[in-house]
């Protein structure tokens, strides 16, 4: 079964001869050798490429171990091009070959030559791969599959869609296993043998409960307000563990170099400044994060909230906590300075949008409390509220957006409704 990705295809195409090596990063299975060989494979010989100007490496294949010496694999690679014609080089899992920054810089040197490569494991994880290449990588960034890519092979209705999505996530190996007890053992697999041990041997860490306890804690506080320092609190109390607020702030560096957490930073609405602490955290897939607590936890508003960031950051905004202080009268007429809180404000480029996740409004009481902070923004960007109870998309009568999560997640120009 194919499953498309036309989102990141597109971005493949749109960077096709720009001279630049393209590096498709993402958390480990989110399905970049999928996208690079097979998705982008099949659009260039759609467009005429002969098969022969296409060069494809997978450096993890028995058949291939001694390609991953650079002095055997770049001279190789030069004897593929014949002739003065474009040459497109694949190269999958490129971190097993040695020197790959050297040998790739060298290949995209060449006028005729464009360069598309992905890895995994440990090295090839971090965030900041492409700048290892000088300034020639063009990072695309890939994600598990959104919940519209999953519904395109999901065999249901969009609310039985909705219940497996949020809970065994977007991980295309486990999307596609057939029963709930493959997944579940695919999820728990994955995330001790893969993600965890490459973050574990990339890292040299030693005390390897800490982290694990650490991911235990994050996991159950998607979405809420937390720091290091509050964390080694945590630790002392439960664990009686004498770890550091430094240790943890090392530890969640490591779990975002390898793309299974996110950090959403707080953004001072008035004072247009961001807040040092506390900040929210959010994981890259739902699965992966329930796996770690054994399905026990089913709070329907975090995991909501969580699916709407992946969703904002999947299609390129750059996400923050909105905070909001306010002064409003007590009961006995004195002043008091409150804090409101906004989901998320999404930029991208001149576009900025505040954004409400609300489960279900249900009364007039809950959409007041919901839409309450964008009433005390005084600038005239798009208000949202996305719930699972709205029937459509309308706009209220205070000019908010009010919409329905499908509506929201079906449609990539949503927010523009």
């Amino acid at each position: 079964m194919e499953i498309k990705r036309d989102y990141y295809l597109d971005q493949m195409i749109r960077r096709k001869g720009n001279g630049l090596i393209k590096i498709v990063t993402g958390i480990r299975r989110c399905g970049k050798s999928y996208l690079l060989r097979r998705l982008f494979k099949k659009h260039l010989l759609a467009e005429g490429v002969g098969e022969d100007h296409i060069i494809e490496m997978a450096f993890d294949l028995y058949d291939n171990i001694g390609f991953r010496a650079p002095g055997v694999f770049y001279p190789w690679a030069k004897d593929q091009m014949k002739d003065e014609g474009k040459y497109y080089f694949l190269l999958d899992e490129v971190q097993m070959l040695d020197e790959f920054v050297s040998v790739l810089n060298g290949l995209a040197d060449r006028e005729n030559c464009d360069v598309y490569v992905s890895g995994s494991n440990a090295k090839f994880l971090s965030k900041d791969i492409a700048t290892e290449f000088g300034g020639r990588g063009d990072e695309i960034h890939m994600y598990p599959l959104s919940f519209s890519e999953f519904m395109t092979i999901y065999q249901g209705n969009r609310y039985d869609g909705w219940n497996e999505y949020v809970t065994y996530g977007g991980i295309p190996l486990v999307v596609l296993a057939d029963t709930e007890e493959q997944k579940m053992t695919l999820l728990d697999s994955l995330l001790r043998e893969t993600y965890i041990r490459d973050i574990v041997t990339r890292n040299k860490i030693r005390n390897i409960g800490e982290m694990e306890t650490l991911l235990d804690i994050l996991s159950s506080a998607i979405g809420a307000l937390t720091n290091p320092n509050k964390l080694q609190k945590n630790f002392k109390s439960v664990n009686q563990s004498r770890i550091t607020a430094t240790t943890i702030t090392k530890y969640i560096e490591y779990l975002e170099d390898a793309f299974l957490i996110e950090e959403a930073r707080r953004y001072d609405i008035k004072g247009k400044t961001y807040i040092g602490t506390p900040m929210k955290y959010y994981f890259m897939d739902m699965g992966l994060r329930n796996a770690r607590i054994n399905f026990r936890q089913d709070e329907v508003t975090h995991l909501m909230e969580n699916v709407i960031y992946n969703e904002l950051r999947m299609r390129g905004y750059r996400v923050d906590v909105g905070n909001l202080t306010v002064t409003e009268q007590s009961n006995d007429g004195k002043p008091v300075k409150k804090q409101l809180e906004v989901d998320f404000i999404c930029k991208r480029g001149s576009r900025k949008y505040y954004v409400q996740s609300a489960y279900f409004l249900g009364t007039e009481e809950k959409r007041k409390q919901e839409i309450r902070p964008f009433l005390k923004i005084q600038d005239s960007f798009k208000k949202i509220v996305i719930t699972m109870d709205t029937p459509r998309p309308f706009y209220s009568e205070e000019g908010i957006l009010m919409m329905n999560v499908f509506d929201f997640l079906s449609n990539r120009d949503s927010l523009d409704l």
